[in-house]
């Protein structure tokens, strides 16, 4: 999927959360929920992370998600894939953005 199109999907995805902004960055897009940033949009293939913590990165590998890494030597281990399951729920989706917004 061409990178403006995934970003308009995740948008849309994420359209229960009024605030959400974003800016280029990684070779992708950053997304900010109410200014705060949470998000990273990037990797071949596309993908969203999440920003987590020690409790909420958990979750993400229980899922088997993967941390971000923007370089084969860079690795961000605070922000984890979202998984396509929770992507496709948009309540579900907006419950995990809220929870990386207030990181």
């Amino acid at each position: 999927m061409h990178k403006e199109s995934y970003l308009n999907y995740i948008l849309d995805q994420l359209r229960l959360l009024p605030n959400i902004t974003y800016t280029k960055m990684f070779g992708g897009y950053g997304l900010y929920n109410d200014d705060k940033f949470f998000a990273i949009i990037s990797g071949t293939p596309l993908n969203l992370y999440f920003k987590t913590n020690k409790k909420t990165s958990v979750i993400y590998r229980d899922y088997k998600s993967k941390f971000f890494s923007p370089s084969k030597t860079q690795h961000l281990k605070n922000y984890y894939n979202v998984p396509n399951q929770i992507i496709e729920n948009v309540e579900e989706l907006a419950s995990w953005a809220n929870l990386a917004t207030n990181l």
